[in-house]
């Protein structure tokens, strides 16, 4: 049996209510572990320490964690995690609520300076997204741009269409729900009522009904028991009646005996499922009790992480790469459809506009006559009456009005076939203009849907790949089998786990790398740092290297350390300086305006001063230049993102023939219309899909670690 890694509907209605008793308790700090767990420190007056957690990724789940263990903070916070910082801290928890019946939780937190809401998603791919109090979503760790919904930064947030709610669903909604189906009975009551499969079966179960019985052959007795289960179950969760229990699966010949520490000794039994109440459906598994169900959860995600630790990754079973291929092909399919509904709306919506300019006289008379008969205080239900009038008379503008809506205001009319709303309360222009804006907005729509798709096709080619690889490997002699194996040179990308060996250098706040040569180049990220780089860390010997065009990194390439003695007799090799200029050139506004190449000089360091000439002025950031320039033209903008792993395990970037080396693997962007968060988001996805040891790639290459080496505006991943 395999463990549960996500929290179940019915399991979100247990947890509303058990979170509820740490209303009132104040935020301390926020944290950020990788790109999908989410850590809040709280403090309650009563209960003193309070650690609650989100996790979105491959386990999904919300609860408290004892403090004992709550991992270790993060190194440096990503962005996220500030933005959280700054909305949270001080503030209270104001309660939870599970969205319908859904897998979705609304955290709320209140402050003096305003609300702020956490919506946890705990279904698909995951998500937290962070709102206002009006919804307005501030950040989000992942953007969705789909044509049921979308949310992303300075949108609305939109939850998922409603789904029945079981749980108050009255019996002629049951029913009618039950009648709809054309499948067995526990199919409809795991799809069509929403519970899933495990508390289907459960439910069939409780009622004494056969889980196989076809719907068409299930009589009213069969509707009064089930309906009777599920009353049961909901009445159970809204007065907190439960008992919580973990379930493990024992391996044969385990005696269960009680250990020292007081659990029962499973013989080498795993966690496999966590429940708010004992289940019929595992009555044959062995069960521990507990007290409440969060501490049940903290207790089964904390041992289930331990056993995937301790397991080792089997390689020699095939993963089932063309049900993977279908489904992302399945789904490009349903979004190349969307992407044309998008394109035939937006065309409609402009050809409307279009139509009321054509027709202008006619459209102007409607909206004059509605007006006019509103201000004398006729009612919309009499000018209704009153437009069908004239049309039997065949008056043209009464002919053209289908609809009239008072409750929104609006009239619908029939211009050359089209039905078009207009709101009463505009003219003319402003009705056509409300229709083009229309357009715009369906258009963004589609952008949304195209870079959607192309994340889809991303992880096509990924697992075309992955099966392709897999194929060469079993025809060179078996999945898993390596030769080659006195090379010295050790395949991290291959290692099930790959030990970290954190360092933090001097030089990391900044823009770096390092060259083929292995020399380092840093370089600003803003002026304070420019300041910083001429007044502090720029010595005889060094290069100083800018693009022509306005804003861009100061750029040295040091000839020593700082911690070694300078030395203006050090001849800096070309190939360095090469690399030096293209790293100035894809960190400045070249890159920024999407161009793909721009003019770099170079300087010795003798010839910066940040003293001006007589009469002018150097901002923060800005320096003299005094004597001849070295240019170096049309310099093309290049940068690679890579994971080192010898000596240091860490993320670096920079110019591909300066990192390629260094790193065990890479991706090169390039200027591109994506944000840079989003672009961060798929390298890391990429990346983590490399290593075999995808927790080393989560802890140490993040997305905004990843986004500490990417140039600032837009960019696309260069092979896609």
């Amino acid at each position: 049996m395999e463990p549960k890694r996500e929290l179940t509907s019915v399991d979100l209605a247990t947890l509303v209510r058990e979170l509820g008793g740490y209303e009132g308790a104040k935020v301390d700090k926020a944290y950020l572990y990788g790109e999908d767990l989410v850590r809040l420190k709280m403090r309650d007056f009563d209960r003193g320490r309070i650690e609650l957690i989100f996790e979105v990724g491959e386990i999904k789940r919300a609860h408290t964690v004892a403090p004992e263990r709550v991992p270790d903070a993060p190194g440096r916070p990503p962005q996220f995690a500030m933005m959280l910082r700054n909305r949270l801290s001080g503030a209270d928890f104001a309660g939870v609520e599970q969205f319908e019946f859904d897998r979705i939780l609304e955290f709320t937190f209140e402050r003096d300076d305003g609300t702020t809401r956490l919506i946890v998603e705990l279904f698909g791919q995951g998500n937290v997204a962070v709102t206002n109090d009006e919804y307005e979503v501030i950040d989000c760790l992942e953007t969705v741009r789909l044509k049921s919904r979308t949310v992303v930064p300075g949108s609305r947030y939109e939850f998922p269409e409603s789904r029945t709610n079981p749980l108050s669903i009255s019996r002629d909604g049951f029913d009618h729900e039950m009648d709809d189906s054309d499948t067995d009975v526990v199919r409809t009551l795991a799809t069509q009522l929403n519970f899933g499969g495990l508390y289907a079966e459960e439910l069939c179960t409780r009622a004494g009904v056969e889980k196989g019985l076809d719907i068409d052959d299930a009589d009213e007795d069969v509707y009064d028991r089930i309906y009777e289960a599920i009353d049961r179950l909901a009445i159970d969760l809204r007065t907190g009646n439960v008992d919580p229990r973990i379930y493990l699966d024992v391996d044969e010949g385990g005696d269960g005996e009680e250990s020292d520490d007081g659990q029962s000794d499973t013989g080498g039994g795993r966690v496999v499922d966590v429940t708010p109440f004992p289940l019929e459906e595992h009555a044959e598994l062995p069960a521990e009790p507990y007290d409440s169900f969060l501490t049940a959860l903290d207790e089964y995600f904390f041992r289930l992480e331990l056993a995937d630790e301790a397991e080792p990754e089997t390689t020699s079973q095939r993963p089932d790469f063309e049900s993977e291929i279908a489904k992302h092909e399945r789904i490009i399919e349903q979004q190349q459809g969307a992407i044309e509904g998008f394109e035939r709306e937006a065309d409609s919506l402009r050809d409307q506009a279009e139509l009321l300019y054509a027709e202008y006289g006619l459209v102007d008379e409607i909206l004059t006559t509605i007006q006019t008969a509103r201000e004398q205080d006729r009612s919309w239900d009499e000018i209704e009456e009153r437009f069908a009038e004239g049309a039997q008379r065949g008056i043209g503008a009464a002919e053209a009005v289908v609809d009239v809506d008072g409750s929104e205001g609006t009239v619908t009319v029939e211009i050359d076939g089209e039905r078009i709303d207009l709101v009463v309360g505009q003219g003319v222009e402003q009705n056509a203009d409300r229709l083009y804006t229309e357009a715009k907005d369906v258009e963004e729509k589609k952008e949304g849907a195209l870079a959607a798709i192309e994340d889809t096709r991303e992880n096509l080619t990924d697992a075309k790949r992955r099966r392709d690889e897999w194929e060469a490997d079993e025809n060179e002699g078996g999945a898993g089998e390596h030769e080659g194996d006195e090379e010295e040179t050790r395949d991290w990308l291959a290692e099930p786990s790959v030990p970290i060996r954190g360092n933090e250098p001097w030089f990391d706040r900044f823009r770096w790398f390092h060259t083929s040569d292995d020399y380092l180049v840093i370089g600003g990220r803003n002026a304070d740092q420019n300041e910083e780089l001429v007044k502090k860390y720029l010595e005889p010997g060094d290069k100083v290297l800018h693009t022509q065009a306005h804003g861009g990194p100061v750029t040295v390439l040091k000839a020593t350390d700082p911690s070694e003695a300078s030395s203006a007799d050090i001849e800096l090799p070309n190939s360095s300086i090469e690399e030096a200029a293209q790293f100035a050139v894809s960190y400045s506004s070249v890159w920024k305006d999407g161009r793909y190449a721009g003019d770099v000089y170079a300087v010795d360091s003798d010839q910066v001063s940040k003293t001006p000439e007589s009469g002018e002025y150097l901002e923060k950031g800005g320096f003299a230049i005094r004597g001849d320039r070295t240019y170096y033209r049309d310099t093309p903008v290049g940068v690679a993102v890579g994971i080192q792993c010898e000596p240091y395990t860490r993320v670096i970037g920079g110019p591909l023939s300066a990192i390629e080396d260094r790193a065990e693997t890479t991706i090169e962007i390039e200027p591109g219309r994506y944000a840079q968060a989003d672009v961060a988001k798929r390298i890391y996805r990429r990346l983590r899909e490399r290593f075999a040891d995808e927790s080393f790639v989560r802890k140490i290459a993040s997305p905004d670690k990843i986004q500490h080496f990417m140039p600032p505006g837009g960019s696309r991943i260069t092979d896609d």
